[in-house]
């Protein structure tokens, strides 16, 4: 019996690394729009893109890259133990990669915004701080949900907007957890799925989850700010206000994005380093090299002003 367990997961494995090098070997379609190039590459980089152009996700970071990063999710003392896996990460970025997920630039520039994304989804959802081996960077994609809530996360202040399903409780949940019920109702708005009622879907499907993470990423909270992916690829150029303010391009600036004033721009704290210190081993791990992060400065954000302080209506993870 046992040895028949281990031929299927063996082929389980298997099938998986076929299915996703089947999607890497299929035709990149060229053609012109309007003097532009723009590419489909199946399924995973699909509807006639500029970015599809490019390498997608999983040609340049495989199955096996995704296990290393996170090595502990199915540890035994793990909470979310099945639930996340490779296949759902590529399913959900597949959807955003013809807008320039992960598809932006060269493969260098590529993989520095999926270690980025990653380090933010790994920190915010380790389990490793108590645990020995391997430390908190071993330990991303512990959790899918907040496992001992204080409160239910209800706004009275938006009933008329996102009011709060009778028994629905908006703590955090997904790959970057999403607090309170404008924002499950925002982004079910978004991604055409009712959060608002049915918040425990970013808890059952990883597929989900993920993409609501991305479009958090990809999307920026509000008109004239640059969103993390914006921050990543180079597309943002900051104002004499965001100089003014410390602001500058690089990973630093994607804390602020989307955790503002509860840890950038108070200094050296645990809560920062920690996310730099996932970004870092990452880079290691995916074959990157942390070298291609960039000076400290850009890669801290203990001397800026947060882009929105206080609370933010949209800011997925605020508390």
């Amino acid at each position: 019996m046992e040895t028949k367990h281990v031929c299927l997961l063996v082929l389980t494995v298997l099938c998986l690394i076929v299915s996703i090098a089947d999607a890497d070997t299929s035709p990149v379609l060229v053609k012109k729009v309007k003097g532009k190039k723009v590419c489909d590459q199946g399924w995973e980089c699909k509807g006639w893109s500029e970015y599809c152009c490019n390498l997608t996700i999983s040609q340049y970071f495989d199955y096996y890259q995704f296990e290393n990063l996170f090595s502990k999710r199915n540890a035994p003392v793990a909470h979310a133990v099945g639930f996340w896996d490779f296949k759902s990460f590529i399913t959900a970025s597949a959807i955003y990669q013809p807008l320039g997920f992960g598809t932006t630039g060269n493969k260098t520039t590529q993989m520095l915004e999926i270690a980025a994304f990653l380090a933010h989804v790994g920190s915010q959802t380790s389990c490793g701080y108590g645990v020995v081996t391997g430390g908190p960077t071993a330990w991303g994609l512990c959790y899918n949900k907040e496992m001992s809530p204080m409160q239910d996360y209800c706004d009275d202040n938006y009933k008329y907007t996102y009011p709060c399903a009778p028994g629905a409780l908006y703590f955090g949940r997904g790959a970057l957890p999403v607090f309170w019920n404008y924002n499950y109702g925002y982004l079910g708005d978004c991604l055409k799925v009712d959060l608002l009622h049915h918040p425990e879907y970013l808890e059952q499907n990883a597929t989900l989850a993920f993409q609501a993470a991305i479009f958090q990423w990809i999307t920026p909270l509000k008109k004239g700010q640059p969103s993390p992916h914006d921050i990543m690829v180079g597309n943002w150029k900051p104002t004499k206000n965001d100089t003014d303010s410390k602001r500058i391009p690089g990973f630093g600036a994607t804390m602020n994005i989307l955790y503002g004033e509860r840890t950038c721009g108070k200094g050296d704290v645990d809560d920062m380093n920690t996310i730099i210190t996932h970004y870092l081993y990452y880079l290691d791990l995916m074959g990157v090299g942390r070298e291609q992060a960039g000076p400290h400065e850009v890669l801290t954000c203990a001397e800026q002003k947060p882009f929105n302080p206080s609370t933010v209506t949209k800011d997925s993870a605020s508390s």
